[in-house]
């Protein structure tokens, strides 16, 4: 894709699922990445994969949820290569209960890295892209509609809307783009670990009859991310297999 190559893109939740995925996708394109995560051992194993197949990938150590994680990140990346061109937006988690049930622990943990994070990630990488330009790609989901059990998750990714389509209007006189990609379901570990039975209800449910490859989100966040998409902003894409219709 146009405008990838050389340049230099965040990847938070890098060490698993679509994060993995988009930042196989940009190493491919020839971009530089940095591997975002809390997870150690998981993102030094992606950097040595991708740097033993000739690429150039960074893994940094970040709690999206914690600034103090974001400045310290940041700052290596800024040392390590000079500049930013671009964030992907995708650490998340989930902690499903009913309304009733749902704990105080259960909504600050999800809202904090799913839509606090997104909005922290935003703040720290766009004073290095003022000069430049650049790309912000945020990963919403098709539970921003409401989905049972998630109050929390679905009210953050809702949130994740209105966090994209503002950074977008603020942020278009400096020449940075601002979209999200709001996934249907996905076959990532996060989804894995929902039941069986539940996952089939699902399936049933899309009209092309399965879950999407972490490398078909991956497509769509890099295609935004790149020249390919430079009169897009502000809009949110569903990848849903048509369960949004």
């Amino acid at each position: 894709m146009r405008g990838i190559a050389e340049k230099v893109y965040i990847v938070t939740g890098a060490a698993q699922g679509i994060g993995k995925a988009t930042a196989s996708r940009l190493h491919e394109e020839g971009a530089q990445v940095v591997l975002a995560d809390r997870n150690v051992s998981g993102v030094h194993r992606l950097e040595e994969e991708i740097n033993g197949s000739g690429g150039r990938a960074f893994a940094v150590v970040l709690d999206v949820a914690i600034r103090e994680s974001w400045s310290a990140a940041v700052g290596k990346i800024i040392e390590h290569f000079g500049r930013i061109d671009g964030l992907v937006n995708n650490a998340g988690l989930t902690r499903d209960r009913s309304l009733l049930k749902m704990t105080d622990e259960d909504w600050h943990s999800v809202v904090d890295v799913n839509l606090r994070g997104a909005w922290l990630g935003c703040q720290s990488v766009v004073p290095h892209m003022t000069t430049s330009g650049g790309s912000i790609v945020n990963l919403s989901s098709e539970s921003r509609w409401g989905a049972f059990g998630q109050s929390n998750y679905s009210a953050a990714k809702s949130g994740l809307v209105g966090l994209t389509r503002t950074v977008a209007l603020e942020c278009a006189r400096h020449g940075i783009r601002s979209n999200a990609v709001a996934p249907g379901a996905t076959s990532t570990p996060m989804v894995e670990a929902v039941p069986e039975e539940v996952r089939n209800g699902w399936k049933s449910s899309i009209p092309m009859k399965r879950e999407a490859d972490p490398s078909e989100i991956a497509s769509v966040i890099v295609f935004l991310l790149s020249d390919d998409a430079s009169y897009v902003t502000g809009q949110i894409l569903g990848v849903n297999g048509g369960s949004a219709i």
